[in-house]
């Protein structure tokens, strides 16, 4: 792949790789998330595969993740 871009659509990013860690009992609608090969992270919407895909670099996941599980996210569930 020459460019991975913030948007492009997911298909191109192929099909292998994709997990859904949030995966629950919403009827199968999930985030997906792919590791890419330079450390960035991919998200894409499991009911759309062909979609967008957002990309994140390793330091914009850390500090998500930091922030939910410290409650910075909390308002997101009002």
């Amino acid at each position: 792949m020459d460019r991975i871009y913030n948007g492009m659509p997911a298909a191109q990013l192929g099909t292998e790789g994709w997990h859904k860690p949030w995966s629950g009992g919403n009827g199968g609608s999930c985030v997906e998330a792919m590791r890419l090969r330079d450390g960035r992270v991919a998200l894409r919407q499991s009911t759309d595969p062909e979609g967008p895909a957002l990309i994140y670099t390793p330091h914009e996941m850390e500090r998500f993740i930091a922030g939910v599980k410290s409650g910075d996210a909390d308002f997101l569930l009002v």
